[in-house]
């Protein structure tokens, strides 16, 4: 009974368990969620710069101009279109529509794939329910 040098021994494999699975993976989790839409955000804000100073030259037709705008986006979260929004309301641009201010608006999805917080990160329905769709939009007039 007075050698009980064993004892942390014995109990450490228990305690290094605990710690990896209640705090540091759920932790892990959320960081990787946290990098990736970081990352999808940055790149929103990269395609806005990058068509910032390139306006559409007709604000009626702006089809031709989206297709090569969309080739400027990141292949790592794709832009599935371009919208020229025209005035506070919010309505697109055209013929009948060319109030100031001008915005551009487009999303981009994130995909998240946790191990630990499924329940919390992702959302119950729906065919995939851990994308997640990134508005934004940039006024540029």
């Amino acid at each position: 009974m007075a050698d009980q040098r064993g004892a942390v021994a014995f109990e450490m494999p228990f305690v290094y368990l605990f710690m990896i699975m209640a705090l540091l993976l759920p932790l892990a989790d959320i960081a990787i969620a946290g990098f990736q839409y970081i990352s999808a955000h940055q790149a929103l804000r990269a395609f806005g710069q990058s068509i910032q100073y390139a306006p559409p030259s007709d604000f009626t037709d702006t089809s031709s101009w989206a297709s090569s705008a969309l080739a400027k986006a990141d292949p790592r979260f794709p832009i599935p279109s371009i919208q020229v929004v025209c005035g506070d309301a919010n309505a697109t641009c055209s013929s009948t529509n060319l109030a100031s201010p001008k915005y551009y608006s487009y999303t981009t999805t994130v995909t998240l794939a946790p191990t630990v917080l499924k329940s919390v990160l992702c959302s119950s329905g729906g065919a995939d329910p851990c994308v997640y769709t990134l508005p934004f939009s940039e006024r540029f007039q």
